[in-house]
């Protein structure tokens, strides 16, 4: 069983569309993330650079996921603000060995932020340090004092250290996110009986 598979489960909705945006730079890791939380029974493919993005769904007998793996290239970044309205949740990936580009990811996660679909919602937003398994990787907590993490006062977040290829740290940040989901819903009489 998958952890989107086990989300599902717990959340205890049925029926229920929620889209996830999985945004971040290029090389971050978004495309390995997404294949570490597919359902276990699901094949495999080649990570490869995304162009544009990648849809993934996952249906469970209570919750059915869309999730929008974004590309991170500069190129395409203009394309993550069509997908901000329909969105229930945010998965913002950081390659924490990457300390060059933590800045450009800082700009893009302000501009994020401030974009009238997403500043007018709660939206929970995760954020995976990734690459931890990297010798010069910074820790979870510098990644959040470098991206400012702790000025974002109106939306729920949380910051998990991992390793996509092993599939370290997805637990911990997948159980967060399916909690705020589960208040959200519950909060915006959404629960289904």
């Amino acid at each position: 069983m998958g952890l989107l598979d086990k989300l599902s489960g717990w959340l205890g909705l049925r029926k229920k569309e929620v889209n996830v945006l999985c945004l971040g730079l290029d090389n971050s890791g978004k495309t390995t993330i997404i294949n570490q939380l597919k359902p276990a029974n699901t094949p495999g493919q080649e990570v490869v650079p995304t162009i544009g993005f990648n849809i993934e769904k996952f249906k469970s007998s209570s919750l059915s996921f869309t999730v929008f793996d974004m590309s991170g290239q500069s190129r395409y970044r203009n394309l993550w603000e069509h997908y901000y309205k329909e969105s229930h949740a945010i998965i913002f990936v950081i390659d924490s060995s990457d300390k060059l580009r933590m800045v450009v990811a800082k700009e893009e996660l302000d501009t994020l932020l401030s974009h009238e679909d997403i500043c007018s919602k709660k939206l929970p937003v995760l954020f995976f340090a990734n690459k931890m398994d990297l010798h010069d990787a910074m820790s979870s907590v510098k990644v959040s004092q470098m991206l400012c993490l702790e000025t974002i006062k109106d939306k729920p977040w949380h910051i998990c250290a991992s390793n996509a290829i092993e599939g370290e740290g997805l637990k911990e940040g997948v159980d967060w996110l399916q909690e705020q989901i589960a208040q959200s819903c519950q909060n915006n009489g959404e629960v289904n009986e």
